[in-house]
């Protein structure tokens, strides 16, 4: 997970070399980008299961796991502008939702 973590943050590095923005309204608008993948999933999986009759079957269930892919990448790069320590943030909170769901 460390290979992981350390490309989200050139990634972060990558996007705050393309922009200027303040830092709250860099965060703010980095978890809003959720918002938008997670339209495109709906939108791949409306797409594979031709429930749009004036589109047909548009999509794959591969580019449902590529939308998917880019919500945790998304997620993922906004939680590292949120904190530096945001893979510690996550292995504790994947912990506790570990413990409270699987040792009942």
């Amino acid at each position: 997970m460390t290979d992981t973590w350390d490309t989200v943050d050139r990634l972060c590095a990558w996007i705050a070399a393309h922009h200027d923005l303040p830092p709250q309204q860099d965060v703010l608008l980095r978890v809003l980008k959720l918002s938008e993948e997670v339209g495109e999933v709906a939108q791949a999986v409306i797409g594979v299961t031709g429930q749009n009759p004036r589109k047909g079957t548009t999509h794959t269930w591969q580019d449902v796991e590529a939308e998917l892919c880019d919500v945790i990448i998304t997620a993922m790069v906004a939680l590292r502008t949120l904190t530096p320590e945001a893979a510690e943030v996550f292995a504790g909170h994947v912990r506790r939702v570990a413990e409270r769901s699987l040792e009942r």
